[in-house]
């Protein structure tokens, strides 16, 4: 199994920039698909950003393209998200979430971090 922290997560104003951090644990982190998610108040929980285990193959909603970018290091168990040119619609809980490379359905959560972006 994989256990998810996130980190890096407060307050900035629009266009600014922020990186979001996923550490993880367990033996199956490098076998692992991860993706951020985030969910604002009254709005539908959505899939941002996704990488496969050997981070050779990404995905971005419509939203973010363009201003958002995962990476992942195996070696240090870790996931980012770097966002740039943020936007007050960027306003969100973001979680971290991993499943297997055979899975459809993400399994493993973290806790989640506020991002608050003020116009």
């Amino acid at each position: 199994q994989v256990q998810l922290v996130e980190s890096g997560g407060g307050s900035v104003q629009a266009g600014g920039s922020l990186r979001l951090s996923c550490a993880a644990s367990g033996r199956t982190f490098s076998s692992s698909n991860i993706a951020w998610f985030r969910q604002a108040p009254g709005k539908e929980r959505e899939r941002v950003a996704a990488i496969s285990s050997s981070g050779g193959s990404t995905y971005y909603s419509d939203p973010v393209k363009g201003r958002f970018t995962i990476s992942r290091d195996n070696a240090k168990n870790t996931v980012f998200l770097q966002m740039d040119s943020l936007k007050p619609e960027d306003t969100a809980v973001y979680y971290c979430a991993a499943r297997g490379s055979a899975t459809i359905n993400y399994n493993y959560w973290g806790q989640g971090t506020q991002v608050t972006v003020s116009s």
